[in-house]
């Protein structure tokens, strides 16, 4: 399974003219042999785009994603990812997302695909990237 990130949903859907097509080529290629899955977070920033639910989950659905509830483990550990960026005198207050979506990927033991390389190697060191 490889869970996605915002960041490559959005690059596709505005057509970044840096990004949307490395991004939709990670998904076709990734699709083909892994699940591709969004969890309750990406759904959330991902949401703005579209006035009803219904437009969005048919979004979703054309991109062919699973849903993933988030566990209470993955939950725990973006806790403990966000306590130790503020003892690392990190100061943003934005962040806890990013947290909640590499701790849900390391507690599932899968990739995840993003293009946001340094706070997701440095707070989950141990969990495979996909990244540009």
């Amino acid at each position: 399974m490889i869970l996605v990130d915002s960041n490559i949903v959005l690059d596709i859907w505005d057509s970044d003219p840096v990004w949307a097509k490395w991004s939709r080529n990670q998904l076709e290629a990734l699709a083909l042999l892994h699940e591709i899955a969004i969890n309750p977070i990406v759904y959330a920033e991902i949401a703005a785009r579209y006035s009803t639910q219904d437009k969005l989950d048919e979004a979703i659905a054309i991109l062919g994603f699973s849903f993933l509830p988030l566990p209470r483990e993955a939950a725990f550990l973006a806790s403990r990812a966000f306590a130790q960026y503020r003892q690392l005198g990190g100061s943003r207050t934005g962040v806890l997302p990013d947290f909640f979506i590499g701790a849900h990927a390391e507690a599932l033991g899968c990739a995840l695909l993003t293009r946001d390389v340094r706070r997701y190697r440095t707070y989950f060191p141990n969990m495979p990237l996909i990244t540009p």
